[in-house]
């Protein structure tokens, strides 16, 4: 029977073509990409609240999974935060799989075959990232950009870690931060009259009647079918559809493609809150006593719908004095800081001081490795945080009026809620069980880490709940199978803080 190729063929048969000095290593890394991508979908399928998976039952030699039609799944015991590729194959009754997406596959539930051809894409992509990523010297990067491109294998537990459908092997190659390249953006002018502009559009982004809208090269050849005759050189960050301009700004493109979870864009109603949400992130921040910075947003244009809008934000790199770097999370583990435990911990507890305060005065963070930027001083010690994205934040007026805080009028109604368990969800889900726990590695590194740098702060019920309560964590596979269901979805996460083992 003839079998249609699979994703990895595809990228082999591709890269051939447009980089065929590249197809040893491509090849080379693609059972390590399955065991990523793999040991990233088994703490979904450990942990998530699958309503076909019946029990699950720890053994000494690991970790079963009842289905509810009867066959039983097993593998290693599931530590739901770390970072190592240490699956590399799990036993579906009697047949071993090593292939996340044939696994997918074969376990046929609702929504599977989508998300197995997801899971196929990440693995080829990851190890096209792993096989042409730029070669990092050994000295630490000198500019924002440079770090960003230090992180190859994306999401530290999302199973669509590298998934970039609707992109060819030469685009990854071409815009994926990993692989070194300089995009040049389309400028394209649209009328100023059918615009939405919000704060400050810049001079030389403008014409006479007319407002010029940065545009990333694979939204101009895939949804808009046009482009500017000009261009502007930039360097893509983790983000993809966010660059780093030459002489610092950076700017968030409309880029109509599945990344990881969803179709993101810039939405209408983001663009004319932008402005107000970047003075109220400025007055927040400012409560921190200097230990936090929020990214202010320049400007920010819609030209009548979310797949031709930009938005212009400052470079991070503006909070660092002389000396200082300013690096995201995500890129720490290229470093050699996480290594050790008493960097580990004053980081943590900068992290959680800062991130608890916020909660207490009702604005819990989406701190994640991309949002959530640490600078460093000098010798290396974590001195600042530096925040920026503030589109996911959640807000609970009840507790900014508390504090004598206003709530501006303009922010949108999705971000406004007093419900408890949704803003520590925000904070604990993204800071804890994300950054935290990714720049850790394992639950045991992570306790440990934990259990010292809560010691000195405040004993505000929110910390309580972090201490005593399971750790909330996204449903990343769950929200995969799940395409009809909107928002957010939860798993529980054993806390770290109270199990002697994970």
């Amino acid at each position: 029977m003839h079998r249609p190729p699979t994703a990895e063929a595809e990228a082999a048969d591709e890269l051939a073509v447009v980089r065929p000095s590249l197809v040893p290593r491509y090849t080379d890394a693609l059972p390590g990409a399955r065991a990523a991508v793999l040991t990233r979908l088994w703490r979904g399928l450990a942990h998530d609240p699958l309503p076909w998976i019946a029990r699950r039952e720890t053994r000494r030699d690991g970790l079963g999974l009842r289905l509810a039609d009867g066959r039983w799944l097993r593998g290693p015991r599931a530590d739901p935060y770390a970072t190592a590729s240490y699956v590399t194959a799990v036993r579906l009754d009697e047949a071993v799989y090593d292939d996340p997406a044939r696994l997918m596959t074969e376990l046929a539930v609702p929504h599977s075959e989508v998300f197995a051809a997801e899971l196929a894409h990440s693995v080829a992509s990851l190890a096209l990232s792993r096989a042409g990523r730029w070669n990092r010297p050994r000295e630490w990067p000198a500019r924002d950009w440079e770090w960003e491109r230090r992180v190859v294998d994306g999401h530290p537990f999302h199973p669509n870690c590298r998934s970039r459908p609707g992109f060819s092997v030469a685009e990854q190659l071409a815009y994926g931060p990993e692989h070194g390249p300089v995009v040049e953006l389309g400028l394209l002018p649209v009328p100023e009259a059918g615009c939405l502009v919000s704060g400050v559009w810049p001079g030389w982004l403008r014409e006479p009647g007319r407002v010029v809208v940065p545009v990333h090269p694979w939204q101009a050849a895939h949804v808009l079918k046009r482009t500017g005759e000009r261009r502007l050189r930039a360097h893509p960050l983790m983000a993809l559809r966010t660059l780093a301009l030459p002489d610092g700004p950076h700017v968030k493109t409309a880029l109509s493609a599945r990344l990881t979870s969803s179709v993101r864009d810039i939405s209408l109603g983001s663009v004319a809150a932008s402005a107000v949400l970047s003075d109220f992130g400025e007055t927040v921040a400012a409560r921190t006593d200097g230990l936090l910075h929020v990214t202010r947003t320049l400007g920010a244009v819609a030209a009548g719908s979310p797949d031709l809008a930009a938005v212009l934000r400052e470079s991070p790199e503006e909070y660092a004095a002389p000396g200082e770097r300013v690096v995201p999370v995500a890129a720490l583990a290229t470093t050699e800081l996480p290594h050790s435990p008493a960097w580990s911990i004053r980081f943590a507890r900068l992290a959680l001081t800062v991130g608890l305060r916020l909660l207490e005065l009702g604005v819990a963070l989406e701190a994640h490795g991309q949002n959530l930027l640490v600078v460093l001083s000098p010798d290396g010690d974590p001195v600042r945080l530096v925040y920026r994205d503030l589109a996911d934040l959640r807000i609970g007026p009840a507790r900014l009026a508390r504090h004598g805080v206003p709530l501006p009028e303009e922010v949108p109604a999705r971000m406004v809620t007093d419900d408890e368990r949704t803003l520590r969800r925000k904070l604990f889900g993204s800071l804890v069980a994300g950054a935290l726990a990714g720049t850790a590695g394992s639950g045991p590194v992570l306790r440990t880490v934990l259990e010292s740098a809560v010691r000195d702060l405040p004993r505000t019920p929110d910390l309580a709940a972090l201490l005593d309560e399971p750790l909330p964590a996204k449903a990343l596979t769950l929200m995969r199978l799940s395409p009809r269901a909107s928002g957010d979805q939860w798993a529980e996460l054993p806390n770290p803080l109270r199990y002697g083992s994970l």
